[in-house]
């Protein structure tokens, strides 16, 4: 099986998921630099798995710190966070990771500075393996809301190349089967990064999971002609009222999906929910570069000097969301009431 991400003799390992499903190459990062330009560039991608390279990145960075006193780790931690938090603006598991890193910097402060980077090791180990255990509890919330039989959508790539292990969407894919219900799935193929045809129908074949790879103007077809039972996709943030943030295209298949009745469920843990941002307007849109809009591996496929947007993501208004599925359970609307809910859990 393979593994996304993983913190092996002193570094952070990676399945670069550029050359997907070509070549599985698993590239070594040695510093927090490395760490930060994998993340940048998409060798490691989704909400959940940056935010645990993320972590993982704090730790090497702070493993190679050289001070004597909590005042010089501390400036020095400062810039090593500041540069991880730089390289996707979006995805807030990102942003969410940091910070658990900063606090356990902050409140082990007392430690010897060896023993404190050893504490830094251990908790990005833990958020790695929290993740993999968050999703799978997401699987079995949301795999008794699938029916069966029946036929999935799912947009993107949110499975276990997005997390640690296992998945949000395809997570519940997973959990859905693993109950014993009988699922098929249309991965559509995701422009411009093909997310779907390069990851998500690899990862399923993988799992010897029924899986159909369709372009993403095929969905309204599909629906119409009754061939898609429910929509699942993931998050990469999602505001206190409920407005998903996710990959580019999913505002356009929510829309189909209300238009023929279906339901749209949205997976993600609670780490993807950030109650600070009101409503999605307020949710900062990463605008990456033209060429790969352009291009295809290497490949023009454009005319030369056109002009190009895009965006990375966009956001789904709250009404076109059915559902919400977390580890702590699965919120309907209204979603400020049941979001909130959540943190007051156990």
């Amino acid at each position: 099986m393979f593994k996304t991400v993983e913190w092996k003799n002193s570094s952070v390992v990676m399945i670069d998921q550029r050359l997907l499903p070509g070549a599985e190459v698993y590239r070594k990062y040695t510093d927090y630099k490395g760490v930060a330009r994998a993340i940048k560039d998409m060798v490691v991608r989704g909400a959940p798995a940056i935010g645990v390279a993320a972590a993982m990145g704090v730790a090497l960075g702070a493993s190679k710190i050289k001070a004597k006193d909590f005042k010089a780790f501390k400036k020095e931690f400062a810039k090593v966070a500041g540069l991880l938090a730089s390289t996707r603006p979006t995805a807030v598991n990102l942003f969410w990771a940091i910070e658990r890193m900063s606090r356990v910097a902050a409140e082990n402060k007392g430690l010897p500075i060896p023993e404190l980077k050893k504490r830094l090791v251990e908790e990005a180990k833990e958020i790695h393996r929290d993740d993999i255990e968050i999703n799978r509890r997401i699987g079995r919330h949301g795999g008794r809301l699938l029916k069966s039989p029946s036929t999935v959508l799912t947009h993107c790539n949110a499975g276990a190349l997005a997390t640690a292990g296992y998945g949000t969407a395809l997570g519940v894919i997973r959990g859905a089967i693993e109950a014993g219900k009988k699922i098929k799935v249309f991965a559509d193929e995701t422009r411009p990064f093909l997310q779907g045809s390069r990851l998500t129908a690899w990862e399923l074949k993988k799992d010897k999971i029924d899986v159909t790879l369709i372009t993403d103007s095929m969905a309204g077809y599909m629906m119409k002609k009754g061939l898609i039972d429910a929509v699942v996709v993931g998050a990469d943030r999602i505001a206190a009222n409920g407005d998903v943030a996710n990959k580019i295209g999913t505002y356009s298949v929510a829309l189909l999906a209300r238009e023929h009745k279906i339901p749209f469920y949205v997976a993600a843990p609670l780490s993807t929910i950030d109650l600070k941002i009101k409503h999605g307007d307020n949710i900062p849109i990463e605008e990456r570069d033209s060429s790969e809009v352009t291009h295809i591996r290497g490949k023009r496929i454009a005319p030369q000097g056109v002009k190009v947007r895009n965006p990375a993501f966009d956001v789904t208004p709250n009404p076109l969301v059915t559902a919400i599925i977390t580890e702590r359970g699965v919120v309907r609307r209204p979603y400020i009431k049941g979001l909130k809910g959540l943190f007051r859990k156990g």
